[in-house]
């Protein structure tokens, strides 16, 4: 449990970091001014501290060099809580860690959530997730998911790998191209479609996977909410869970998943796009999924977190574009990151343009997530993604 959900912030200048000062944490107009001008190499936010651990971190922060901005009404206490957006090196917040550790008003335990965000392994860094017959190796390369939907109703291209022989030979041919995973669904998830039972979706999604045994050599991760979908999935030889509820909507997902210890994809998801703060209730999110996994006895280290985007899963457009940019807040979780933008009506509707002939946006949005820590894409077209991950891959490498 992340007490006062602390994250790292994206801040790329001083206007900026005025914007969140004034909006986000209510500082005073006048002080956001002089406060952003400390703008310095990490920004940190914690949530729901009381107006006495406010003054202390206030005063620790400027002790040590560094700047902490807090509520308007902090210091005449009338105010019950504030976040608290800390500004400095990495030097100055580890001394911060010790600093605060023996103190009152929650300050020991935001200590420690606040070394754990210090500690997470930074964006696209190097590890590996075993999974049954083999692992994903992270790092290395952008990892390229491709999407197969059996399904008959899929906004992009729903019915046309509805045939079991079509979905199998679609998913040799996306190996073929580049994928290092292929997830298979058979559920929609565009907006208004209706829900399938799990027999249903079970008969969709089952013979596609028994099929590809012995012939595909990447692993399979089956894209459902559902527990007994996955377990079934699990069983006749898929090898990742792709969740695109958290194991928040089908409490015996964690469990499965547990079970069978494989990699487990957990999505951001909301009934509606409505937020007083989109990247806090992400995290929020996110690390309640974390909780539910590794409570049910699943490590952490076999987690993906998934910011979800799309009209589907309860975002605006502007919803969407803010995740996108902000995407590398998302490694404070400690989990890799996987971004899955392909054909998203957003595109569409920035190039007036239907499913199909989003391939320019596909490959703006691919670039963009890699650059800003995407560790894995799901696509539909994956020999041009793959193509776009080279790329991406190749400026992130060299220092971007």
């Amino acid at each position: 449990m992340n007490q006062f959900n602390v994250r790292t912030v994206v801040l790329n200048n001083v206007k900026e970091a005025e914007a969140f000062m004034e909006n986000y944490i209510h500082c005073d107009a006048k002080g956001t001014v002089m406060m952003g001008r400390k703008l310095g190499k990490m920004a940190i936010v914690a949530e729901n501290l009381r107006p006495p651990a406010c003054s202390i971190l206030k005063q620790t922060m400027l002790s040590l060099g560094g700047e902490a901005a807090v509520h308007r009404n902090v210091l005449v206490q009338k105010v019950e809580h504030s976040s608290v957006l800390l500004m400095g090196t990495l030097a100055q917040m580890k001394r911060l860690v010790k600093k605060i550790k023996p103190q009152d008003f929650g300050l020991a335990i935001l200590s420690d959530e606040l070394n754990e965000v210090l500690e997470a392994p930074k964006p696209r860094s190097k590890r590996v997730m075993p999974y049954r017959g083999g692992e994903l190796e992270f790092g290395k390369k952008t990892l390229i998911m491709g999407i197969l939907n059996c399904t008959p109703d899929s906004f992009s291209d729903g019915g046309q790998w509805f045939d079991t022989q079509k979905a199998i030979d679609h998913a040799l041919e996306m190996e073929e191209n580049g994928a290092d995973i292929i997830d298979i669904g058979g559920e929609s998830t565009r907006p208004g479609s209706a829900e399938v039972t799990a027999e249903e979706e079970m008969k969709r999604v089952l013979p596609v996977i028994e099929g590809l045994q012995g012939k595909l050599s990447i692993p399979i991760s089956i894209d459902s909410y559902k527990a007994v979908t996955a377990e079934k999935a699990l069983e006749a030889g898929a090898h990742i869970i792709n969740d695109v509820w958290g194991f928040q909507r089908d409490k015996e997902m964690a469990d499965v998943a547990a079970k069978f210890q494989c990699p487990s994809i957990v999505m951001h998801n909301k009934v509606e796009a409505v937020y007083n703060d989109l990247m806090s209730e992400l995290m929020a999110f996110l690390r309640k999924s974390i909780d539910l996994g590794v409570s049910a006895g699943l490590p952490k280290s076999q987690i993906i977190v998934d910011p979800g985007f799309g009209f589907g899963f309860g975002k605006t457009m502007e919803h969407n574009l803010t995740l996108t940019a902000k995407l590398r807040e998302l490694s404070a979780t400690g989990c890799p990151i996987l971004m899955g933008a392909s054909r998203k009506t957003t595109l569409g509707l920035i190039l007036d343009a239907p499913p199909d002939q989003r391939l320019e946006g596909d490959s703006a949005i691919t670039a963009m997530s890699i650059l800003n820590g995407a560790d894995m894409v799901r696509v539909h077209d994956v020999r041009e993604m793959a193509n776009v991950a080279k790329v991406a891959d190749a400026v992130a490498a060299a220092g971007y």
